[in-house]
């Protein structure tokens, strides 16, 4: 495993909450690789979500992490699904460079045993937004959820938003281990991307999206796939769940296993923290901005309570504190 010109053993020592920046040189690939433990218990648990709702909310932000890791400036990386399933709704903010929160909203009676990621999303879209700051315009990209998984969405967004050919993977799972106080669960999850970036353009180039401007009974325009990128799929494509998850396999030798024949070089590796950026003035400035009818309809036992949907923190207000007129 090569490092900044170096070559050296994979690290041993498995790091949690972080993404590895990585490449591929022999195959014109660049990818990372997140493994989460800590910092995705931390946010799951806030909830106490159905394990059904925690494992595809926890997709959700394993996925943020790879693509919210790669902006260059400072601002948000926002993944949200807004569909007609058992989880109508999934917020995953990432604040550049490390910080995340997230929500899902779910009808219970509608969860039942054995549904997959894709069931208890059903039919709907993933926005993607990026968010540079106050002075500068958003950049937002849709793609349809039809009953298909969070990876089936992303190689559709990035087959038709970027048209960059791109790979990737996501687990979720409990975990549970023994201790004095008993078997104690946490959450784990790990994902990893890849995608095609030779330095000649003309060799990623992919077939036209079905289907385009062609005239009805058009033969398809077939684009034969480059060797690198069908055997970078392939060693891709041998990566178990239970690796991802693992927390005593390291994330630099999960990519020895999979890239170590070709050569795979390391970067340093970014963070993640599970942290919230409500606050007590931030909620009091929200409540500043609704009618003054508005806040009156919230006094609720003498006093206006918030609750944050994201990190489930709950601030109370007298009446006067909340502006509302008497």
């Amino acid at each position: 495993m090569a490092d900044q010109g170096s070559i050296r053993a994979p690290s041993a020592v498995p790091v949690d909450d972080a993404v590895i920046p990585f490449e591929v040189s022999a195959l014109d690939v660049r990818g990372r690789l997140t493994r989460m433990g800590p910092a995705l218990d931390d946010i799951l648990m806030r909830h106490d979500y159905p394990a059904p709702v925690g494992k595809v909310l926890g997709e959700a932000i394993v996925l943020t992490t790879l693509l919210g890791s790669s902006l260059k400036f400072e601002g948000r990386f926002i993944l949200q699904t807004q569909t007609d399933g058992p989880v109508s709704l999934i917020v995953v903010d990432f604040i550049a460079p490390d910080r995340l929160r997230a929500y899902a909203r779910f009808d219970k009676a509608r969860l039942k045993p054995g549904l997959s990621s894709g069931e208890l999303l059903g039919h709907g879209h993933l926005a993607m937004t990026i968010d540079q700051g106050p002075d500068m315009s958003r950049y937002q990209g849709l793609v349809a959820l039809q009953g298909g998984s969070l990876e089936d969405a992303a190689h559709e967004y990035f087959l038709r938003s970027e048209q960059i050919p791109t790979r990737v993977r996501l687990a979720v799972g409990e975990e549970l281990r023994g201790g004095g106080d008993g078997p104690k669960h946490r959450w784990r999850g790990g994902g990893a991307l890849i995608q095609f970036l030779p330095k000649a353009p003309e060799r990623a180039k992919q077939a036209d999206l079905d289907p385009g401007d062609a005239p009805e009974g058009s033969v398809s325009h077939v684009v034969e796939e480059d060797d690198a990128w069908t055997e970078s799929q392939s060693l891709f494509a041998t990566i178990e769940d239970v690796e991802l998850i693992d927390p005593d396999l390291s994330g630099e030798r999960l990519l020895f296993r999979l890239f170590h024949e070709r050569g795979v070089r390391v970067f340093p590796s970014l963070p993640l923290l599970a942290s919230c950026t409500c606050s007590r003035d931030a909620v009091a400035g929200m409540l500043a901005s609704f009618d003054p009818q508005d806040r009156a309809e919230m006094v609720e036992n003498g006093k206006v309570v918030v609750t944050c949907e994201f990190c489930s923190s709950t601030y109370e207000f007298t009446p006067q504190e909340a502006g509302v007129e008497e």
